[in-house]
């Protein structure tokens, strides 16, 4: 039995990440934004991206 080897690099808040030496892409925990032959592309387009901020809790209204 084989498993999936991950390669995952985390540039600007965005995750740039490969599975078995595939594709490489460039996520948001919600949505893939790109897939891109190779690391530096991928890297590069992460780049490029205005900086993400991770959100945190709702709890800017809690009394």
């Amino acid at each position: 039995m084989s498993s999936a080897m991950l390669t995952k690099m985390h540039i600007n808040g965005y995750d740039v990440l490969s599975v078995n030496s595939g594709p490489w892409r460039v996520c948001t925990q919600a949505d893939r934004l790109g897939s891109f032959a190779s690391r530096e592309e991928a890297l590069a387009y992460a780049a490029a991206l205005p900086a993400r901020k991770e959100r945190g809790g709702r709890a800017a209204n809690v009394k």
